[in-house]
């Protein structure tokens, strides 16, 4: 109700437009958000979420044939391009925390359409490293995680896993330099947090799924039963 108020008072103005929005509580209009690029939730690789538009069925894409990643699943809400990647972008590095609920939103719709979400047994975020939150003020994945365990109606551990290490920023590497640059990154200092249970991950951007792969290979070697992520975006380089 005191949301609802404030925005007859002071109008929300929508991110993309800079029209007041239609949507209460949200910074997103209605005809900006139908424009925004959302990944299908229907012909989907079973394993890393890349879609493809002549298939209406779930499968198994060849890169995930020939390099079987270690998680189980994943599922992205929007492409990472257009006004998506500026969001993400503005979200990310230009505190632009007023987003985050409209970010939760597709979240959770991309969670609920291709994940079984009554076998959740923990909801983590994405771990920084010291320096990333030193940089940036907060772990954007974090500020993602906990309003969407919420809304599922999971639980939520924030340092059921951290970074540890010094690894090289991801972009500008290739396929090969990724998957090698993350190796030994990610340690579990509570085991029986994860142990037997279907993990899911809140990640912000998917590019060739390496730091996934190797997150979900810690989070199994601690005990942990499956491993799923939603991540926010998906590059336009497929993984």
């Amino acid at each position: 109700m005191c949301g609802r108020l404030l925005d007859l008072i002071w109008p929300r103005a929508c991110e993309i437009c800079g029209r007041p929005s239609d949507r209460p509580g949200r910074h997103v209009c209605a005809e900006c958000l139908m424009r925004l690029p959302f990944v299908p939730t229907r012909g989907c690789c079973r394993m890393c979420g890349r879609d493809v538009p002549e298939v209406d069925h779930e499968f198994i894409c060849e890169d995930c044939r020939t390099h079987r990643p270690k998680f189980d699943r994943v599922a992205s809400a929007l492409r990472f391009e257009d006004e998506a990647r500026q969001m993400m972008l503005d979200f990310k590095f230009n505190r632009h925390l007023w987003l985050r609920d409209d970010l939760v939103d597709a979240l959770e719709g991309i969670a609920r359409a291709r994940l079984k979400v009554d076998e959740i047994g923990l909801v983590l975020p994405m771990p920084t490293t010291l320096w990333h939150r030193a940089d940036r003020g907060f772990n954007q994945c974090d500020y993602l995680a906990k309003p969407l365990a919420k809304r599922l109606g999971r639980p939520f551990a924030r340092h059921a896993l951290k970074r540890v290490g010094s690894p090289k920023r991801q972009g500008g590497l290739d396929e090969e330099e990724r998957r090698t640059n993350v190796e030994g990154t990610f340690a579990v200092p509570r085991p029986d947090l994860v142990a037997k249970r279907t993990v899911l991950v809140v990640d912000d951007i998917m590019t060739t799924g390496s730091t996934l792969s190797e997150c979900a290979k810690t989070l199994k070697a601690a005990g942990a039963a499956r491993v799923w992520a939603v991540t926010l975006c998906r590059s336009l380089r497929d993984s």
